[in-house]
This record gives C-alpha cells, sequence and structure tokens, in this order.
C-alpha cells in the first residue's frame, strides 16, 4: 500500500475544515468516499470536497474495497458500534474524542480491534500539533525542572440557542456536557505532557440551570511523579478564560487550550513568548501520522486508543457522582 484511502462515516460540521481535507493533503492519503444519512448532505459533501463516492449507509462504506481504512466523525454515542463495525471489516479506525461514552464502550472498542488485529486511533490531535509538540519538548527537556503543580481554568457562559438544544449538552449523545466535549482535550494533554493520572478526585454539578447535564467540574489530580494538580471548569460563569499552568522547581508554563495565544515560558533566564499558530486543518498534523504508521507499520502517532481510553476513564470518574444523584 502507497497510499491510504479513507472513507468518513458523518460528514458534519468536523470535517468540513478540521479534519476533512486533511486526509486529502496529507502525504499518502486520499479521501475516497464519505457517509451520511442524509442523502443529500452526503452528496452535497462529496460534490463540494471533491470525494468520489458517498453512502448512506455506514456497513456500505465500510464494506466498499476502495477504503483502506475509516475515519468515526459522528457524536460519541455511535462511536463504539461504527468503530466495531469497521474493525470486524478489518479496517484501520479513526475516531472522534471523545473516544466514547464510557470506558466501557472504549474497551469494547479496543478489544474489537485486537481481535481483527487492526490498529484504533483517536482524534486528540493537539498531540501533534507544533503549538503543544512544542511545550512537551520543553517539558521533556527540563526546561522548568521537575514539574510539581498543574492547574486547568476554564470559565464560559452559555448562550442558549434559538432553535433545539445542541447534542454536545445532551448525556445520551456526547456522555455530558460541555465539560466532556472540551475538558477532554485538556485532560488529555495533561496525560501527554505529565504521563498518565495515578489518582482523580472531584465534583460536578449544575449551577446554571440552563440544562441538564452538569455545568462545572471541580478536579484534584495526581501523579506518580509526586506531582499534583487542579482543574476547575465552569460553563454558566462571566468572562472568557482558556487557562494551564504547568509550574516546575525551576519555572512556569502557561499556556491556552483551545486558542493560539503565546504559549509563555518563564524561568530565571526570562519570559519567553513562544508564537505558534494553529495550522489551517487543525488534525492534518496528526492524520500524517497515522498515515505514516499505517504505511510503515512502524509506530507514529501519539493518541492512542491506550490514552483516549485514559481520559475516558477520568471523565467517568468525575462525573460519576453528578449522573449516579440524577
Amino acid at each position: 500500500m502507497t497510499t491510504v484511502r479513507w472513507g468518513i462515516i458523518g460528514c458534519g460540521d468536523v470535517t468540513e475544515v478540521k479534519s476533512g481535507p486533511g486526509f486529502q493533503k496529507a502525504r499518502g492519503s486520499a479521501l475516497v468516499a464519505v457517509m451520511r444519512r442524509d442523502a443529500a448532505r452526503a452528496e452535497d459533501y462529496a460534490r463540494r470536497h471533491g470525494v468520489p463516492r458517498w453512502y448512506t449507509d455506514a456497513e456500505a462504506l465500510v464494506r466498499d474495497p476502495e477504503v483502506d481504512a475509516v475515519y468515526v466523525a459522528t457524536p460519541p454515542s455511535t462511536h463504539c458500534d461504527y468503530a466495531v463495525l469497521a474493525a470486524r471489516a478489518g479496517k484501520p479506525v479513526y475516531v472522534e474524542k471523545p473516544m466514547a461514552l464510557d470506558y466501557a464502550e472504549c474497551r469494547t472498542m479496543m478489544d474489537a480491534c485486537a481481535t481483527a488485529g487492526v490498529p484504533l486511533f483517536t482524534a486528540y490531535y493537539r498531540r501533534a500539533m507544533p503549538r503543544f509538540a512544542r511545550i512537551k519538548a520543553l517539558l521533556d527537556a527540563g526546561a522548568i525542572g521537575t514539574v510539581r503543580v498543574a492547574a486547568v481554568s476554564v470559565y464560559r457562559g452559555y448562550a442558549p440557542p434559538a432553535g433545539a438544544p445542541p447534542w454536545r449538552i445532551d448525556p445520551a449523545i456526547s456522555g455530558g456536557g460541555l465539560f466532556v466535549d472540551l475538558a477532554s482535550h485538556q485532560l488529555d494533554l495533561l496525560d501527554y505532557f505529565l504521563g498518565p493520572i495515578a489518582d482523580v478526585s472531584g465534583t460536578a454539578a449544575n449551577q446554571g440551570g440552563l440544562y441538564d447535564a452538569e455545568d462545572v467540574v471541580t478536579a484534584s489530580f495526581a501523579w506518580d511523579s509526586g506531582a499534583r494538580g487542579t482543574g476547575l471548569w465552569s460553563f454558566s460563569a462571566s468572562g472568557d478564560v482558556d487557562r494551564t499552568e504547568i509550574v516546575g522547581t525551576r519555572g512556569r508554563i502557561l499556556y491556552a487550550t483551545f486558542s493560539d495565544a503565546p504559549v509563555i515560558l518563564e524561568t530565571d533566564a526570562g519570559i519567553e513568548s513562544i508564537e505558534l499558530p494553529f495550522p489551517a486543518h487543525v488534525q492534518q498534523p496528526l492524520i500524517q501520522t497515522i498515515v505514516d504508521e499505517l504505511l510503515t507499520g512502524t509506530p507514529a502517532c501519539p493518541s492512542t486508543a491506550e490514552s483516549a481510553a485514559r481520559t475516558t476513564r477520568i471523565i467517568d470518574t468525575l462525573l460519576a457522582g453528578f449522573y449516579a444523584a440524577g
């Protein structure tokens, strides 16, 4: 195989710019088929993006002999079913984040892919973006010494839409509220930067009463290295705060997760502002690592099923009390 030919299940908003063009622009990659249950929308997407074939049935796309690998870009509630479908057809799977509704579904997906002998990747694409790769390199090089603490803060308000509520705040579809959609990226980055979180505790609640899912989460983390961390996410608060601070014995790193504001490195040598803009298609760097791995057989993708499942398990732990009480 010299080119990985991709099929997309669920060609919705995330595939328009963030991911879809990345399959066409990555080296050794081609997008050959898309699927959406709405025929008009599937056909429209294929026409606009120059994709040769479109389907309204996921199994038909998966069985297409010219589709080598499958990208599942539907909401989390269907990730498990579609990943298992692709695995049983012998197709490598790349699934959107969060990986599934809960850790149990993650295990089902991993087991199905292991049984089929196909790899499973997850779209925690920030792991491959230059901005976050630079932070990882700084930490690994000891730029701030031994990491002692990490703190995540997110505050933003919520304006109810005029129409139906978005699926991202429907726990049956998303697995929770905006915390699951957004904080999963931040939790995954902490795993990437500092290693697996060894212990976590916290609380979740609904303060705003604007929808049924949680809208505030607090968390306390611990790593085997001895580092400790905290997290506070509020989606009914004033302002627009997106801040993570990692502090070591010789300095600290400050960064935003959802904007390309400069990364700040502060040490005894001074303060450095590092500007690394987001790529035009944010998933393309990660897609390239997956394509490289599939073509060479050599591990290259930093976002694995195992790392993604760890993030889902952390989310499960933090939300368990809220949904048990509900």
